[in-house]
């Protein structure tokens, strides 16, 4: 059993590893970073969303945002589109499961807006779906993937890829990356914050 723990972790450095010596991720996630910091300043809002486990770190990424992250200061404007039972079983009853979030793109965004799409594959149908509304709607579109980037590479205005094709491993340096964005987001607007206490 313990190997099997100390094969986990490995993997999961070495997907960190390959993510700190990789320029494209590096570079993509600064200007997500920037993207969001801007639409902040704009008075604008952040939407997300993915499925299952994908699901989960859309919200705890708003969770960190609405709330806090590193520091107390005034929550920012971050909706999971992942949490609302009676919106999302109305639509997938309605409409079908596939959009359930474009849907909710179209009445929640706004040109200017930024959705954060998370997908190991990047190729859920749900979110392609969502993020075709998006595009029409002016609303910036930030993608989490896996190393491909899937049909979403070409679908969002940034696409995060993280360098392997292994669901665990992505979805564990997807949240790496949310925290990595709410750190830089949190500093850059409210570090005043911080210092003045």
């Amino acid at each position: 059993m313990q190997n099997i723990i100390k094969d986990q972790i490995r993997q999961s450095l070495i997907i960190k590893q390959k993510l700190l010596e990789s320029v494209p991720v590096l570079d993509a996630i600064e200007k997500s970073s920037l993207a969001i910091i801007a639409a902040y300043l704009n008075k604008k809002k952040l939407l997300l969303a993915g499925n299952g486990g994908s699901a989960a770190d859309a919200q705890h990424i708003a969770a960190e945002l609405v709330n806090r992250f590193g520091f107390d200061r005034p929550g920012l404007n971050a909706i999971a589109l992942t949490t609302d039972t009676s919106i999302i079983t109305s639509i997938g009853n309605d409409s079908g499961f596939d959009q359930v979030f474009a849907r909710q793109a179209h009445a929640l965004g706004s040109e200017g807006d930024i959705f954060i799409a998370l997908s190991t594959s990047g190729n859920s149908a749900n979110l392609i779906e969502a993020l075709k509304i998006c595009r029409a709607k002016k609303i910036l579109t930030i993608g989490l993937t896996g190393e491909t980037g899937g049909k979403m590479a070409d679908m969002c205005d940034i696409c995060i890829r993280v360098p392997s094709g292994d669901t665990p491993r992505i979805q564990e340096v997807h949240i790496l990356i949310g925290h990595i964005i709410c750190s830089i987001v949190e500093e850059e607007l409210f570090g005043s914050y911080k210092s003045a206490k």
